[in-house]
């Protein structure tokens, strides 16, 4: 398999006089040679690329011996610490985007817009919780008409916050409210184009520049009106509306995301228009932090410097919006990367922007100290496309008294930390566990724990205490304990934590041999104590970078453990291990577990979690960290939920709305339901839902299976039970459990 370079841009050209050539593939392109594809009479489609530019990009495998190359090219400023990526200062009214100035928070109004007095009303909340910027819908030409009074009268209370249009299918109204509102955000995949269909259309050469130029013809006015008034813009790709062109050339992928933005850049360019921004969101968060580096990666190839607006869109509400935000966005703020950030929740705005502060703050400490680790080559993190390192889960060996094959999860692992208070009252304990009960016994169920650590073991001869941990045991629930405490205290059939340090010293060989064992790692400790790895059986590694840590990046110290670990070919399996002070704020741990543990699940690094603060409910540990586990589309045991934040587009009460659904429906693991206030994103939106909620009109509901409208028109009142109708329809409801007495 050849490889090679080619000019920049890639995507989507095929050099058709040369043996090496690419095409689209669903998330990346592929190198081929041409003449074997001729000669398997595959046919390939061949665009000739527009770009003069002379610079390069060099493809390397994505994996060693894989057809499939990638580009060998930086997605952020550094790989061992964290740098803010460079960018140019976009002006939008008179707050300043860009790496110069402050991460900038931002949210959107819920109001209808024609409606101005409660559009200014919620404009001044959320100026007066401390937004930066704020978008509001303008949908036509009343609401277009309306921005101008919204405006004026802002500014005669003295609330002089940039106003964001967000528009539509709608170039006619973009020109319109150009002329009062100091930002536009246009959607690459319905500006121009119709609402996709999901067709797959095969275009000529000459078709597809037709495309283009109707693009740059209904794009140009808006362009140079910006131009005119000083306007910024945002050009802001959603995962849910790709056009069908760009479906069709490229899949419904992060690779179809970046190039649908470039098409509307390349137009700005060309006018000399540099005054916008980017961003590609998605409410899926891998498919989000993919599509944004892909973005990068292309943005240095070409020498751009345009800064980016980070945002995962339909997070949902509560615990689940502010975790799924906080993967999606910790994770690239943790890579440089994000000069100004949008929470979605569906929720009043104003409550979107404290989770905003809080993860500014976390990005902003974390450039502005360059927390990392010292300089390491990176060969193996797939930072385009998702591919798990999936740790060796543990086998039953000759002469063990218990079955071990059960502490860790296949699809991602729940640890805890159980006190010896706790163990004073097993059945609380076991109901805590989430284990089913019958007869007080406890049993795996499909969110127990998997297993617990213990810091202090109970006195051997607490008989109550020792009996509820062979319970346990005895239903494949790992129990850890220090070493120390095995020594002094042995408990029949613990596996036993040791440091590095331990295990160098030799120290664990006091153990009985055939112990489990668990190793405490931290990942910037030097190779030579590293190598103690290679020559011991571990059970798990614990990765854990103390929580004050100033200097230190857990998210980069973990990447070079995994690093040395598949350099070295060692496999065990990786808990995230984070362990956060008293008095901690429960949104606070939420998005540190979310950035921390996140930015690297979401690269396929790591086997599962475990969350600890002594303070908090265990209740709300467990839950978190399932709730993580879920948003890094790992472990799934609970409903998953599509839902948008709300708009002036919104056709009914979606905070109202989403809690009967949820109320009814989150009992159904496995089962995806989108709720959705209009279908301005386009059906794709839900491209990871099962079913969907969607408000066709007022007082209507639409309820989709997949992409596909399967009922329209359905009166509100109906629609929840229709949707649970249609659940039972394809054969995914079961009835919610019986509480245990």
């Amino acid at each position: 398999m050849a490889s090679g370079v080619l000019p920049a841009p890639f995507s989507g050209v095929t050099i058709s006089d040369s043996k090496l050539g690419f095409g689209k593939n669903m998330n990346i392109v592929r190198i081929c040679d041409l003449r074997s594809l001729r000669s398997a009479k595959r046919r390939v489609s061949v665009i000739r690329s527009s770009n003069q530019s002379s610079d390069l990009a060099e493809l390397q495998p994505a994996s060693e011996g894989s057809p499939l190359l990638v580009p060998r090219q930086k997605y952020c400023e550094s790989l061992h610490k964290t740098v803010r990526r460079k960018t140019r200062t976009v002006m939008v009214g008179d707050v300043a985007l860009g790496s110069e100035h402050p991460i900038r928070i931002q949210t959107m109004t819920t109001s209808d817009t024609k409606d101005i007095t409660a559009t200014v009303d919620e404009v001044m909340r959320i100026a007066d919780r401390g937004a930066d910027i704020v978008r509001i819908t303008v949908q036509g030409k009343k609401e277009a008409d309306a921005c101008f009074e919204i405006k004026d009268k802002l500014v005669q209370l003295n609330y002089n916050i940039p106003l964001v249009a967000d528009i539509h299918f709608a170039p006619a109204v973009a020109l319109r409210v150009a002329e009062c509102f100091d930002k536009i955000r246009v959607n690459p995949g319905n500006f121009a184009d119709r609402r996709a269909q999901f067709e797959t259309i095969e275009y000529t050469e000459d078709e597809y520049q037709k495309e283009l130029q109707h693009i740059e013809q209904v794009f140009t006015p808006l362009v140079e009106k910006c131009k005119k008034y000083g306007r910024a813009m945002r050009i802001g790709t959603n995962h849910g509306s790709l056009s069908d062109r760009i479906m069709s050339y490229y899949g419904d992928s992060p690779r179809g995301m970046v190039e649908s933005a470039f098409e509307f850049a390349r137009i700005c360019r060309k006018l000399d228009y540099h005054n916008f921004v980017f961003s590609m969101k998605a409410s899926n968060p891998v498919i989000m932090v993919q599509a944004y580096r892909l973005l990068v990666a292309e943005m240095y190839v070409h020498g751009w410097d345009y800064p980016l607006h980070l945002g995962v869109t339909e997070a949902g509400e509560g615990e689940d919006g502010r975790m799924k935000s906080a993967i999606g966005i910790g994770t690239l703020l943790q890579d440089g990367l994000g000069d100004t950030i949008r929470v979605s929740l569906t929720e009043p705005p104003e409550e979107e922007i404290d989770p905003c502060k809080r993860l500014a703050n976390l990005g902003t400490k974390a450039a502005e100290l360059q927390q990392g680790v010292a300089p390491f080559e990176e060969k193996h993190r797939h930072y385009f496309d998702f591919q798990r390192r999936t740790g060796d889960l543990p086998i039953q060996k000759e002469g063990e008294e218990v079955d071990y094959r059960n502490v860790l999860h296949r699809d991602g692992s729940v640890l805890m930390t159980v006190s010896l208070d706790q163990l004073k009252a097993p059945e609380l304990l076991y109901r805590s566990l989430a284990t089913k009960l019958i007869v007080g016994m406890p049993f795996k169920d499909l969110a127990t724990v998997d297993s617990i650590l213990l810091r202090e073991l109970p006195p051997v001869d607490d008989h109550v205490a020792r009996l509820a941990l062979k319970r346990l045991i005895d239903v494949s629930m790992g129990v850890i304990a220090p070493l120390s405490e095995q020594l002094t205290k042995p408990l029949p059939n613990a596996m036993v934590l040791v440091n590095l340090k331990e295990l160098s010293g030799g120290a664990y060989k006091l153990l009985p041999e055939g112990t489990r064992l668990v190793v405490s790692v931290r990942g910037d400790e030097s190779y030579e104590e590293l190598e103690v790895l290679k020559s011991i059986d571990a059970t798990m590694i614990l990765h854990d970078v103390p929580f004050n840590e100033d200097k230190v990046s857990r998210v980069h110290a973990a990447r070079r453990l995994f690093e040395f670990l598949s350099e070295n070919s060692v496999n065990f399996p990786v808990i995230h291990h984070i362990n956060f002070p008293t008095g901690i704020h429960r949104d606070e741990l939420v998005i540190h577990a979310g950035t921390y543990a996140g930015a690297l699940l979401v690269d396929g690094l790591g086997d599962g979690v475990m969350l600890e603060a002594p303070d908090q409910d265990f209740e709300f540990l467990r839950n978190t960290s399932f709730n993580l586990l879920q948003g890094c589309r790992m472990r799934n045991t609970k409903t998953e939920y599509v839902s948008c934040p709300s708009c002036g587009r919104t056709l009914f009460d979606l905070q109202e709305i989403s809690a009967e659904i949820r109320e009814k429906t989150s009992h159904l693991p496995g089962v995806s339901i989108a709720i959705m206030g209009c279908i301005v994103n386009g059906p794709g939106e839900m491209a990871d839902a099962d079913f969907g909620y969607v408000g066709g009109s007022p007082g209507k509901i639409d309820l989709y299976v997949g992409k596909t409208v399967v009922k329209r028109g359905i009166a509100m009142s109906e629609a929840t039970d229709a949707l649970i109708g249609l659940i039972k329809e394809h054969g995914r409801w079961v009835d919610p459990p019986v509480a245990d007495e």
